[in-house]
């Protein structure tokens, strides 16, 4: 039985669950990179029987699935996995398993990259780096408009958090319901751009979807306030990359904070990197140890389960 575990960015797979409950017989390997040539993957992963997926790092579509005649089981981090084709996994007697999730890491990245921008600590810290001192001008957060795009489970907390720093929230998605906003005591905004031309602060908090590819691009960056910050913690591409770079250099927006990325991980010579109101992470906004504690612990007791003919947290596609 060959187990893969797959995308462990910085080795810490083994020190977070005891591997070593698996059957003598069973042969694990930990990939630390990311491949994303389809065919590159198949050859790496076709001995496997069994695959450990860390979130969304590596897309397993049906057509991978498809060309991995050895596998049985896949287990992913969390409770939903969009770039895993479940139904094609059972289609071919792959059986899909997941984890819980703590859920509110990400929420908590987001407040620190807001108040990073706010109180401009990457400027400051570069200053203090060169032996300089002060050189930027920071914004209070009490009394500061905060746009939630997206009021689900992660935008609620982020929402809470906020509120505890006198913020006055504002929210907005397609489908968000005027008894959620009063729930978490938020003003329900009008439409996106209604958000957009009044918010400080705006964070998005939604699921990728088709109608949220794109949702952020040119004609919402030339709504916004000159003074206010975008944050993305939620998918790369819900944000058009490039109409943020021309609407940060057009001076029409003062900063953005992005833990994700349209490619992940984001290649050492992409234009973001190079811009001077970026602040970027690299796709972090889970990655604590009491969330690994639960992703790899979990990922450990679906595989000894499967192995024991008795799988748990099944996906249903």
């Amino acid at each position: 039985m060959r187990i893969a575990i797959l995308d462990d960015y910085q080795g810490v797979s083994e020190r977070f669950a005891d591997w070593s409950r698996l059957p003598p017989e069973a042969e694990l390997t930990v990939f630390r990179d990311t491949l994303a040539d389809e065919q590159a993957l198949v050859e790496r992963l076709e001995p496997f029987n069994i695959v450990c997926l860390m979130r969304e790092r590596t897309p397993f579509p049906a057509s991978l699935i498809r060309q991995l005649p050895n596998l049985k089981l896949i287990v992913t981090t969390g409770q939903k996995n969009a770039a895993i084709d479940v139904a094609a996994a059972r289609a071919q007697g792959v059986t899909v398993c997941g984890t819980q999730s703590p859920g509110h890491a990400t929420a908590e990245l987001t407040m620190a990259l807001i108040l990073a921008q706010a109180r401009m600590l990457v400027s400051e810290n570069a200053s203090m780096r060169e032996g300089g001192w002060q050189v930027s001008l920071g914004r209070d957060l009490r009394g500061a408009t905060l746009g939630i795009i997206g009021l689900g489970r992660l935008g609620g907390q982020v929402a809470t958090y906020a509120k505890a720093f006198g913020m006055k929230l504002l929210a907005w998605s397609e489908n968000l319901t005027q008894e959620r906003c009063d729930e978490l005591g938020v003003e329900k905004a009008a439409s996106k751009q209604d958000l957009l031309k009044r918010a400080d602060f705006v964070t998005i908090h939604q699921r990728l979807s088709s109608r949220t590819r794109g949702l952020i691009g040119p004609e919402d960056f030339a709504v916004m306030k000159p003074d206010a910050y975008l944050v993305n913690t939620s998918r790369g591409e819900i944000v058009h990359w490039q109409a943020l770079l021309d609407a940060l250099e057009a001076g029409q927006l003062a900063g953005a904070a992005l833990d994700v990325y349209d490619v992940e991980p984001l290649p050492a010579d992409h234009p973001l990197r190079a811009s001077r109101k970026l602040l970027l992470t690299p796709h972090i906004g889970y990655v604590t140890r009491e969330t690994y504690e639960v992703f790899y612990g979990q990922t450990l007791e679906a595989v000894l389960a499967f192995l024991k003919g008795e799988p748990i947290r099944v996906m249903e596609g």
